[in-house]
């Protein structure tokens, strides 16, 4: 078997992203794209490749970083996202639980049956009102195929069928303070996203979070990866099946205001809100 080739790989991979950008609109000319990033592979490489296409583009290019206050393992992600932004010369913008929240997750993962439900609130809370300060056309996220994947069959579990339209590549503008979602890496599978690091020898924080071995998600990641081993393509066919779901706009959730901090919301009090009046008393 020959090895594999560095440049064909990064060429095919770089083609593959290329065409859910045009295919889907992702980018247009002088916008201001802010990026979710971890420091992890998936955000990382979202990162390398918005910055690839930053010229042709006329992009302006800002990174958000947010630790969730996990001790032992946020740090090595921060120290990755802080590195190479300063190497790529794009501003960083760090934020966190602690000052956001006034609470770290470790002080409340207690408080719920996965710590993946708070985290994954306050993260979008602060993601998309940080994006929004920063006055983003877009914020791009890692999301990868296997990330969409196990969303949607999370979703399909739960019977929370309201959440289908904001699956897809591209999450259209439904309120003024939502800043729109893209995800360049929708149709590329996490396994190409670890060859990319480890081919080009890309310093990226491959850590798990150690509260997601106990989630719904992990269990239905370990789920798909022994389909897919056993029967290769079944990603790809899954993903084919709910392409039409993203498509449909009878679903849309028309969203407000929330009473207490403004934020875009489909309930009258939003769920981040929520939650810190339940942390307030616990």
């Amino acid at each position: 078997m020959e090895p594999l080739s560095r440049d064909g790989f990064n060429q095919n991979l770089k083609i593959r992203v290329r065409r859910v950008i045009e295919d889907y609109e992702l980018l247009k000319e002088g916008e201001k794209i802010a990026i979710a990033l971890s420091g992890g592979k998936d955000s990382v490489l979202t990162l390398h490749l918005l910055n690839e296409f930053k010229e042709e583009f006329k992009l302006h290019l800002v990174a958000i970083a947010i630790d969730e206050g996990i001790s032992g393992y946020r740090e090595k992600g921060l120290k990755i996202a802080r590195e190479i932004t300063d190497k790529l010369g794009i501003e960083l913008v760090e934020k966190s639980f602690d000052v956001e929240i006034n609470r770290k997750l470790d002080q409340i993962n207690h408080l719920y049956k996965s710590s993946c439900v708070p985290c994954g609130v306050f993260r979008r809370y602060i993601l998309n009102k940080t994006a929004y300060q920063l006055k983003a056309d877009k914020l791009a996220t890692g999301h990868n195929l296997d990330d969409e994947i196990q969303s949607f069959l999370m979703s399909f579990a739960k019977a929370d069928f309201r959440r289908f339209p904001k699956f897809g590549p591209k999450l259209q503008q439904i309120h003024p303070k939502l800043i729109p979602r893209i995800k360049p890496l929708w149709n590329i599978p996490e396994k190409d996203v670890g060859t990319w690091a480890v081919l080009n020898d890309i310093p990226v924080h491959f850590g798990d979070c150690p509260y997601a071995q106990h989630s719904l998600r992990s269990k239905i990641k370990n789920y798909l990866n022994k389909m897919e081993e056993d029967h290769p393509g079944t990603k790809i066919s899954i993903l084919k099946s709910f392409k039409e779901s993203f498509k449909s706009k009878e679903n849309v959730v028309k969203l407000v205001e929330c009473d207490i901090c403004g934020e875009p919301s489909s309930l009258n009090v939003c769920k981040a809100c929520q939650m810190l009046e339940e942390i307030k008393y616990s």
